[in-house]
């Protein structure tokens, strides 16, 4: 049976007045009664209701992060970087996945209202607008990581990827190769466009050309979809001499049918990821990647949140648009190599 202020109220000899107030900070009760009340209450082993404390301060001290899936290792930095940008001030986080399902998400986003989270932070997920309506008609403020939407938000957070992707490509390019292939994932509606504008403006900065046989999409941007990207990009085409890979999981779906092939890398073919997730330094060859400043992207949106919720608290208005855009760097592993087959 679980300890209540009154079972402490007895074993302290004062009225369960008394001990709320001690609990709560109140200044009307001097430090020394509150501090062996406190002492008290640890000792039985009490634990105080955070629903009873959010009807009193109006706050949950928990924030909803809503992600496309929690098994994407993209997602482990950033939602790191989330956490220990708030554990300071006493919020933990309620994470959630969409799955890129509407019924889904629809879901996490009633029940961050229902649970009256004091913010959401979302990452990299087209919510829908009558689900985001719905956060925005209880007041709760929303931070944007990656805005997969097609409307603008206000407050957002995003990775430069058109800078990327050039970084990508021109290091493909140093490198001698002139035919490169890019497996997207139009499911990713404007990330996609981006890495993807970024790759066409290099190779045009170099007088290179874009084949449409040479850009492959897919419906995702998991490790089978790298696998069926890479087959169909086999199918069309065997002169490739490098391959731009949406993400790492794509990258590492590639490498596999490369290998199933036979096909050497980078010996034969050059393979290029984006995003350096925890397993690209551990493939086989190592992965050559963009590095995105994920923990860096979680504990700016944090901030950037903690700051709408103080800004609300002091009836402030949030009126003015927040955004930032941050840059990562090219790291250069052993799946890229000097083209030798021109």
């Amino acid at each position: 049976m679980s300890v209540t202020i009154k079972d402490i109220a007895r074993k302290a000899g004062v009225s369960h007045t008394t001990v709320s107030r001690a609990l709560n900070g109140n200044p009307a009760i001097p430090e020394k009664t509150a501090a062996i009340i406190r002492d008290i209450a640890g000792e039985m082993g009490y634990l105080p209701s955070a629903a009873a404390r959010g009807l009193k301060t109006r706050h949950t001290q928990v924030l909803g992060v809503l992600v496309s899936r929690i098994d994407n290792p993209y997602f482990g930095e950033i939602i790191q970087g989330i956490e220990d940008g708030v554990k300071d001030a006493g919020y933990s986080i309620f994470i959630a996945s969409s799955d890129m399902d509407p019924g889904q998400e629809k879901s996490v986003i009633q029940a961050f209202s229902e649970h009256r989270v004091d913010g959401v932070i979302i990452g990299s997920v087209p919510v829908n607008r009558n689900n985001y309506e719905l956060l925005e008609k209880y007041g709760i403020p929303i931070v944007v990581i990656n805005n997969q939407s097609l409307r603008n938000h206000k407050y957002a957070i995003s990775h430069d990827d058109e800078y990327g992707a050039q970084q990508v490509t021109q290091h493909l390019v140093e490198l001698g190769h002139r035919r490169i292939a890019y497996l997207g994932n139009t499911q990713a509606n404007r990330i996609n466009k981006n890495r993807l504008r970024g790759f066409k403006l290099e190779l045009a900065a170099h007088n290179l050309e874009c084949k449409p046989e040479y850009t492959i999409g897919q419906l995702g941007g998991e490790i089978e979809n790298g696998v069926a990207g890479m087959r169909s990009l086999l199918e069309k085409c065997n002169d490739v001499s490098a391959v731009f890979c949406f993400n790492d999981l794509m990258a590492i779906g590639a490498l596999q049918i490369l290998h199933e092939h036979g096909i050497r890398v980078p010996e034969d073919i050059s393979v290029a990821g984006f995003d350096d997730i925890p397993y690209a330094a551990y493939t086989s060859p190592p992965l050559t990647t963009f590095e995105q400043p994920k923990y860096s992207i979680g504990v700016e949106a944090a901030d950037m949140l903690m700051g709408l919720i103080s800004r609300s608290e002091g009836n402030g208005q949030n009126d003015h648009p927040i955004t930032k855009k941050l840059r990562g760097q090219l790291l250069v592993r052993a799946s890229t190599a000097k083209n030798r087959k021109e």
